[in-house]
């Protein structure tokens, strides 16, 4: 049933599916809560809160950051608000703090839309809809970015689900990690290069501990499988539970975060693992990034799947 009593993150739109529950939320448009089998899959955050540190976070038209706030697109330049002034940057997009629309739900799945219109520093039509459906896999999200503007524009999209085991930290949780090129960056947080994980500690390809391993690093060149997928595993150290996170091949990039920058009992507690169709600054360096023009779509979809939960 539809939540009306008022929340932070406003409406509240349960899923169900067997033993599989998750909650998709107004504000941002982004999943809250996932659990199988009554336990947490996601980090997520109380009903009664706002979501905090971009948790289950939908981050368009661009992930990550964008150096200076600034870019240049078909001849055009803009200039952004700088959402991460410590840093000068322009960080996770537009949506994340935007009201979202119910277009569609059935017990076991929500569609939620939103719309951005031109603004400065992205003077476009976009819109945006997210499609969560729960079923035998687990959870699956499809997201369609539209372009109902003239003209055409740049664009980039993120995710940002915590994955939790229960432990009160991920540091003896097991990591796999499926890139095999490793991002570096400088102090803003801005790419500087990009090297393989081949001998460096960077290399997740084989499950390893995480450890006292810092990480907020975005990886490509991704092993996939047959079908185009890779996937990020966190499991627990006796192999008992693990989760998956996968995205299909619209994703390029994966960003993996062990949240040593959070406050209190928020640092470590769970693993960010970000599907990313482009990198850190994409506006400006143009890897990754998608061009859609008017009229056109551009279709994304990752999921997270469990073991022995």
């Amino acid at each position: 049933m539809l939540m009306t009593a008022w929340t932070p993150s406003g409406q509240q739109w349960p899923l169900r599916y067997g033993d599989q529950r998750a909650t998709v939320v107004e504000v941002g448009g982004g999943v809250r809560e996932y659990t199988v089998g009554g336990r947490a899959v996601l980090d997520g955050y109380p009903v009664d809160a706002m979501c905090s540190s971009g948790r289950g976070a939908t981050l368009a038209p661009w992930p990550n950051r964008l150096r200076d706030g600034r870019y240049t697109f078909d001849g055009q330049s803009q200039q952004l608000a700088l959402s991460e002034p410590a840093k000068g940057n322009a960080i996770h997009g537009l949506v994340r703090w935007l009201p979202w629309t119910l277009d569609d739900r059935t017990d076991s799945s929500v569609t939620v839309r939103v719309t951005v219109l031109p603004q400065t520093g992205y003077p476009y039509g976009l819109q945006l809809r997210n499609a969560y459906t729960l079923d035998d896999s687990g959870l699956t999200l499809t997201t369609t970015a539209t372009n109902i503007g003239p003209v055409a524009l740049p664009y980039g999209v993120g995710f940002h689900p915590y994955l939790t085991l229960g432990a009160a930290t991920v540091d003896d949780d097991v990591l796999t990690v499926p890139g095999t090129t490793w991002i570096a960056v400088d102090a803003r947080s801005l790419p500087n290069g990009a090297a393989p994980v081949d001998g460096t500690e960077y290399d997740y390809r084989a499950p390893r501990r995480i450890g006292d391993a810092v990480l907020d690093t975005a990886f490509t060149d991704l092993v996939r499988d047959n079908n185009g997928v890779a996937a990020v595993t966190l499991g627990t150290a006796d192999g008992t539970s693990e989760i998956s996170l996968w995205a299909d091949a619209s994703f390029p990039y994966l960003q993996v975060f062990t949240g040593d920058t959070l406050k209190g009992a928020d640092r470590r507690r769970g693993l960010a693992v970000e599907p990313m169709t482009c990198p850190p600054d994409a506006f400006n360096s143009g890897d990754g990034l998608v061009r859609i023009e008017p009229g056109d779509a551009h279709i994304t979809r990752w999921g997270l799947t469990t073991r022995g939960f």
